[in-house]
C-alpha cells in the first residue's frame, strides 16, 4: 500500500469493490469440473447452471463473507478487543445448536431446505441460538466489563453448545451427515432464496451498525470516556450484540461454520488504512466478501471435480495469516 492509500480509506474501498466484480465472474466460470465458463453457450442447460446454480451460490457467498466480516469489526469495536471475533460469544455453536435443533424437527437436510419458508427458519433458528449462546456468556461474564472474563464465558458457552450439537447428532444420527457439510462449512446449498435473504439482512445490519459508528469510535477511548462524552452505554451494547447475534447467525444459518473471515477481515482493513468506524464497517464486510467468495472459487478449483469444504480452507489460510502476523509482531 501507497502512504497516499494508507492515508485515505476510499481507495481501498474502490479496490475492493473492483476485486468482488473480478471475484464474481471468476465465481460464475468456476464449476464442478473446475473453469468452465458458461457465457455465451447456448442450451437451457447451460442457462440453468449459470443462473440457477453458480451465480446464486457466488453472490450467496459473498454476502454471507460480508455478514462475517461486518460482525467481526463491530466484535472488536465493542469489545476492544483485536482477537475479537464474530464467535467470540459462543454465537456460532449456539446458532448451530439451534439449526440442528430445526433439522431434527423438519426431518430436513440443508439439501431439502431450498425455500424461502425453510430459509428464513434456517436464519431464525440461527439467529435465535445465537442470541441464546449470547445471553448465556454476558451472563456468566456479569456484563462486558472484564475482558478476561468474557473471553473464559464464550469458550465455556461455546463448548457447551458445541457438546449439544453433537449430542443431537448422536441421538438423531439420520441428520449427521448432513450437519459434517454444514460444520465444516459450505457453499453448496446457497439459492436465490438464500441471496435475498443474506442482502436484507446484511443492508440492515450495516446500516444500524454505520448509525452506532461514532458510539463505537467513542468506546474505542474508554467507557468512562465514552459515558462522558453522553454515550448511553445499555442501549448502545444492546444494538451492537443484536446485529453481531444476527449477521453471526444468518451467515452461519446458510453456509455453516466459517472459520477465521471475521477475525482476519477488520485486522486486513486496519493494516492498510487507519479508518474511523464509519469507515471500517464497510471496509470490513467488502474484505470479509472478497474473502469467502476468494475461497470458495478455490475450494471448487483446487481439487475439481472434487470440493474442499470452504470452512477448512478459510481455517488453514486465516490460521497462516495470523501465524505469520504473530512471527512478524511478537507480544
Amino acid at each position: 500500500m501507497t502512504a497516499a492509500v494508507a492515508r485515505a480509506p476510499a481507495p481501498l474501498g474502490l479496490l475492493l469493490v473492483a476485486a468482488t466484480a473480478g471475484l464474481c465472474l471468476l465465481g460464475v466460470a468456476v464449476g464442478s469440473l473446475g473453469f468452465e465458463p458458461l457465457w455465451g453457450r447456448a442450451g437451457d442447460a447451460s442457462a440453468a447452471i449459470l443462473w440457477d446454480i453458480r451465480l446464486p451460490r457466488t453472490l450467496g457467498a459473498w454476502f454471507a463473507g460480508a455478514l462475517l466480516g461486518l460482525a467481526g469489526a463491530v466484535a472488536q469495536g465493542l469489545f476492544r478487543n483485536p482477537l475479537a471475533d464474530p464467535y467470540l460469544l459462543g454465537s456460532a455453536t449456539g446458532a448451530a445448536f439451534g439449526v440442528s435443533l430445526l433439522l431434527v424437527a423438519m426431518g430436513a437436510s440443508p439439501v431439502a431446505a431450498s425455500g424461502w419458508a425453510a430459509r428464513i427458519g434456517l436464519t431464525g433458528a440461527g439467529f435465535a441460538g445465537a442470541v441464546l449462546a449470547v445471553l448465556v456468556t454476558l451472563g456468566l461474564a456479569k456484563g462486558v466489563q472484564h475482558t478476561m472474563r468474557l473471553l473464559l464465558a464464550g469458550v465455556i458457552v461455546g463448548m457447551v453448545f458445541g457438546a449439544f450439537s453433537a449430542l443431537i447428532m448422536f441421538w438423531v444420527p439420520d441428520i449427521m451427515r448432513s450437519m459434517q457439510a454444514f460444520l465444516l462449512g459450505t457453499t453448496g446449498f446457497l439459492g436465490w432464496a438464500s441471496v435475498g435473504l443474506l442482502g436484507t439482512l446484511f443492508a440492515a445490519s450495516l446500516a444500524v451498525a454505520i448509525a452506532f459508528s461514532r458510539a463505537l469510535d467513542a468506546l474505542s477511548l474508554g467507557e468512562t470516556t465514552a459515558a462522558s462524552l453522553g454515550v448511553p452505554l445499555g442501549p448502545v451494547r444492546v444494538a451492537l450484540i443484536a446485529v453481531m447475534a444476527l449477521a453471526t447467525g444468518a451467515a452461519v444459518a446458510q453456509v455453516g461454520l466459517i472459520a477465521f473471515i471475521g477475525l482476519v477481515a477488520p485486522h486486513l482493513v486496519r493494516a492498510a488504512v487507519k479508518p474511523t468506524h464509519r469507515w471500517l464497517l464497510p471496509l470490513s464486510a467488502l474484505t470479509g466478501g472478497v474473502l469467502l467468495l476468494a475461497a470458495d472459487v478455490l475450494a471448487r478449483w483446487l481439487l475439481a471435480p472434487q470440493e474442499l469444504p470452504v470452512g477448512v480452507l478459510t481455517a488453514v489460510l486465516g490460521g497462516g495469516y495470523l501465524l505469520w502476523l504473530m512471527h512478524r509482531r511478537p507480544v
